[in-house]
């Protein structure tokens, strides 16, 4: 993909990336998509940087790329669901004053993978510049479904992890095909040589859209019942019983 391509790219996601942080450090995250009336956003990124605010009960940072939105979540003011068999991580709230884009990136479809060879893109705020988001792009050396992960031939420096993967094609446009979820250096020599990115899949995110889908769903079908039953109950004669008055 050329220079180009990748720069349109970046300037298209950036609105839609975030840096998770938490008191015991950060990472990158990423608008995965809203509930049925957009009252509820999930930020997607890695397990393990959010897990221990999650587990301690303790405040999350959401800070907006490119602007100057910063949410406080304290514990009763999200929801957190993790998948450490993936190393995934959605959390869920309400945006507030977050100025997130109406209209979700798309997910790579379930089921689908992308084959050896192909090149993609991640963004993510390294921390040896931790405050500038950069870019960087590889290719996937290898799928392992047994863990449902890409292995990409690329570089994850810390504070990237939690970033999302991207791929770009001329019909679909762009799609997000995972996150990243750690690097691991050649160490062979002794030395850290150049190793191998691993990025999960978006099965955990599809789950969790599902679940909330759903959650939507079974609220909507209670309210139309209630609906339903007011009207039913609004409908019905009032009967009066009067008193019979006796003549002495």
């Amino acid at each position: 993909m050329s220079t180009r391509h990748w720069d349109q790219v970046v300037q298209k996601v950036t609105p839609y990336i975030v840096k998770i942080e938490t008191p015991t450090g950060y990472g990158t995250g990423f608008l995965s998509f809203y509930n049925t009336d957009k009252s509820w956003c999930g930020i997607a990124t890695a397990a393990h940087v959010v897990s221990d605010a999650d587990e301690w009960q303790k405040p999350i940072k959401i800070r907006q790329q490119g602007s100057d939105s910063v949410l406080f979540l304290q514990p009763d003011e999200r929801v957190i669901y993790i998948n450490w068999n993936t190393d995934s991580a959605v959390i869920l709230f309400r945006k507030g004053n977050l100025q997130l884009p109406e209209v979700p990136i798309a997910l790579f479809p379930v089921g689908a993978s992308l084959g050896i060879g192909v090149e993609v893109g991640w963004l993510g705020f390294p921390a040896i510049e931790s405050y500038t988001l950069c870019f960087f792009s590889g290719i996937i050396s290898a799928r392992q479904d047994f863990r449902k992960a890409y292995l990409i031939d690329g570089v994850a420096i810390n504070g990237v992890i939690g970033g999302h993967v991207l791929h770009l094609t001329e019909t679909e446009g762009v799609q997000i095909i995972g996150s990243v979820s750690q690097y691991r250096a050649n160490r062979a020599t002794g030395e850290a040589l150049p190793g191998l990115l691993i990025a999960q899949d978006v099965s955990h995110f599809h789950d969790v859209f599902n679940h909330v889908r759903s959650i939507d769903e079974a609220n909507k079908k209670k309210r139309e019942l209630e609906d339903a039953q007011k009207k039913t109950e609004a409908c019905q004669p009032v009967v009066q019983h009067n008193a019979e008055s006796s003549v002495g």
